[in-house]
């Protein structure tokens, strides 16, 4: 009677003790109590291929003996006809100690027990686990997304460079999330946006001393933008881990959305101004005009010398610069969202006193390189440079990182001062 059980590792060694006899299938099913089917079906499953040693015999065909003396034997001879064994091809189908393995040049199968019983103790997990994936598509998928995510990689910013990981992200993910790959080191924390962030308490700073914004406001901007609706919206802002500085001046380029800054130890208008100084004699007057001549930001006090930023040194109006309505961070969306970047790099608590401006442009580069889903994963880098072209980009700084080689970790700049 057949006890409808899996397989047991004694048993395998048995039916490898069978084929090194010449036992046929059906003598093999009997003496462990199975179907002759379950024998065939093991040992075509977990059997290995050993390939013939070709060097002499380049073509071999069951016709070698009978063909017409001299005649060639091409590779596509409509007349080949493959070899049979019927100890290989019949019962018991592996060949382990044949006794005319010495002379036979013609592939082998050869089964190995303990071999198999891995092969199935391994495929038996994956399939608990609930997965549909065999363990040897996982290890593959786990060591393309591993390194990846441990550089902060995204889910989809992995994908939508290995087209060859033939899952959807909602699947990946909740792989991941089910600790599929946990022994490869990824797990839930691998994730972007998992990590608990710090709850808004509801609390706001009031101004002490009120600067005046008229014809300067977001219903100004608006009104400017709708009779100008080819002039470029450039966003800008602050970031700083520390009030006494320094502090990242960040710009980004709504279009695209591609991202530069600078570092400053004063959070002035003068000093945040001086960027542009810096900017119109990097780039020239024209081009400058064409990049920056509107300028959105908020109500920072960094940032209210009005002045300051659209006059040029010789008196001249250089740009236009308009400002959110007070605590309506989200009237500059394109910059608040990729501050996400910085925060992968530059978390809160960590010192940007030891960086320097290489650093800041080192981090953008590789955010730039960042493919954007919305964007039909192209990345700003390639947005910016299809628009403005690749000149520009490295009279900022930025240059192209390959996808798989771009890290959103504090490791990027912060390693070599650890």
């Amino acid at each position: 009677m057949h006890n409808n059980t899996h397989l047991s590792l004694d048993e395998r060694k048995i039916i490898q003790v069978g084929i090194e006899n010449r036992s046929t299938k059906k003598a093999i099913a009997d003496t462990i109590g199975k179907d002759s089917t379950t024998i065939a079906k093991e040992i075509r499953a977990h059997r290995k291929l050993k390939p013939r040693n070709t060097y002499n015999a380049p073509v071999l065909c069951a016709k070698r003996g009978t063909c017409k003396p001299g005649r060639s034997c091409p590779d596509n001879c409509p007349d080949f006809l493959e070899p049979h064994c019927k100890y290989r091809d019949k019962s018991p189908g592996a060949c382990n100690k044949c006794t005319t393995s010495g002379k036979c040049r013609m592939d082998k199968f050869l089964y190995n027990a303990e071999t198999a019983h891995d092969e199935y103790r391994r495929d038996l997990a994956a399939v608990r686990e609930g997965i549909a994936l065999t363990a040897e598509d996982r290890d593959k998928i786990a060591s393309v997304i591993a390194p990846l995510l441990r550089q902060g990689q995204s889910v989809h910013q992995i994908m939508s460079a290995h087209k060859e990981i033939e899952l959807s992200e909602r699947t990946l993910y909740h792989y991941i999330e089910s600790g599929v790959f946990k022994s490869f080191g990824v797990d839930n924390f691998s994730l972007k946006e998992q990590v608990n962030r710090k709850q808004y308490k509801g609390k706001h700073k009031a101004r002490k001393s009120p600067a005046i914004y008229t014809g300067h406001t977001y219903e100004d901007y608006r009104k400017f933008h709708a009779d100008n609706p080819d002039t470029p919206t450039v966003e800008m802002d602050t970031v700083y881990n520390n009030p006494s500085g320094p502090y990242l001046q960040t710009f980004i380029f709504e279009k695209t959305p591609f991202m530069f800054g600078f570092l400053h130890n004063e959070r002035t208008s003068a000093s945040m101004a001086e960027s542009f100084d810096r900017l119109q004699k990097l780039l020239g007057s024209e081009l400058f005009a064409m990049l920056f001549s509107l300028i959105l930001t908020d109500r920072g006090a960094e940032f209210e010398k009005i002045r300051l930023f659209e006059l040029d040194s010789t008196g001249k109006t250089r740009l236009n610069i308009f400002y959110c309505d007070p605590m309506q961070s989200a009237q500059k969306p394109h910059v608040e969202n990729n501050h996400n970047y910085v925060r992968d790099i530059i978390p809160n608590k960590y010192p940007l006193g030891c960086l320097t401006q290489a650093d800041i442009d080192l981090m953008f580069s590789h955010i730039n390189s960042t493919p954007r889903r919305v964007f039909g994963d192209k990345s700003p880098y390639e947005l910016f440079c299809f628009l403005y072209g690749v000149e520009i980009a490295n009279l900022l700084n930025i240059h192209e990182v390959k996808r798989d080689n771009v890290v959103l970790k504090p490791s990027l700049i912060f390693a070599k001062r650890s």
